[in-house]
């Protein structure tokens, strides 16, 4: 299973789908302290207020509360990138992802890490939030597509519930984009855990993309690491075509990086 990957990555066949567990490589805030600010500037008990919903309700009281999401999408754009651009060699999972040379990059995060990545490790890249970045495609240049949208603008972000649920509609210019983009390749995504609902929406996704295409016959091969095991949904998401590597690492906040170190020493 691993030399199927292997060898569609060497060809730059293969599409990488990033979830948190990137930027968890580089310790940013987790969804917690997301829910803390917004229960500081709405003046709560952070305790109390995150147990009266789930992270895109709050964020959707937020956004009633305040008008706009923009408070909360400047505070986490100031205190995601305070450090500077040299922070990125603390992380090992980027600057391999790097140098494995994925065409397209989808990320479900909202931070700019990926994007510096690039610029740290000085190789070309493509930012793509809307259909405007659609139109600076370049051949041969990485192209990072945020899934959810991206700090440079408010209305892409992808982070109340109702932003949620409107994504949900399968027929953005980003999701027309994933039908075209997949067809042929495979895909591989990291950064995710089962109980994690991006990837049950991706999965989902990608499924019905499949159910109303004329070209089922080419359906990509899609690769799963996950860092724990879990043999039930291991199972369930086998039968439906997808491949699930655990990783074999010892120490699970190297598990990502060593996973990426061993895809790039293959090639």
């Amino acid at each position: 299973m691993l030399e199927d990957l292997v060898e569609s990555i060497r060809q730059r066949n293969t599409i990488l789908f990033a979830g948190s567990g990137l930027s968890a490589q580089l310790e940013l805030p987790t969804w917690n302290k997301l829910i803390e600010q917004v229960a500081k500037e709405l003046q709560y008990d952070p305790s109390i207020f995150a147990t009266y919903g789930d992270s895109l309700q709050l964020a959707e009281y937020y956004t009633a509360k305040k008008g706009s999401i923009g408070g909360l999408r400047s505070w986490m754009d100031n205190d995601w990138h305070a450090k500077p651009l040299s922070h990125i060699q603390h992380s090992k999972a980027h600057e391999y992802l790097v140098k494995l040379d994925f065409p397209l990059i989808y990320t479900t995060n909202y931070d700019r890490w990926i994007e510096r990545a690039y610029e740290y490790y000085d190789k070309d890249a493509i930012k793509i939030v809307d259909v405007f970045g659609m139109t600076q495609i370049k051949d041969g240049v990485t192209q990072i597509i945020k899934f959810h949208g991206d700090f440079d603008s408010d209305h892409s972000l992808v982070l109340t519930e109702s932003s949620y649920f409107e994504r949900l509609d399968l027929e953005g210019p980003l999701d027309l984009k994933l039908r075209s983009d997949m067809l042929g390749k495979s895909i591989l995504f990291i950064g995710y855990s089962l109980s994690d609902i991006n990837i049950r929406y991706l999965l989902y996704k990608l499924q019905k993309i499949w159910e109303n295409s004329s070209l089922s016959n080419k359906k990509p091969k899609i690769y799963l690491f996950l860092l724990n095991p879990n043999p039930v949904l291991e199972a369930v998401y086998k039968q439906r075509g997808i491949e699930v590597i655990v990783s074999q690492s010892e120490e699970r906040q190297h598990a990502l990086s060593d996973f990426l170190k061993e895809l790039l020493e293959r090639q």
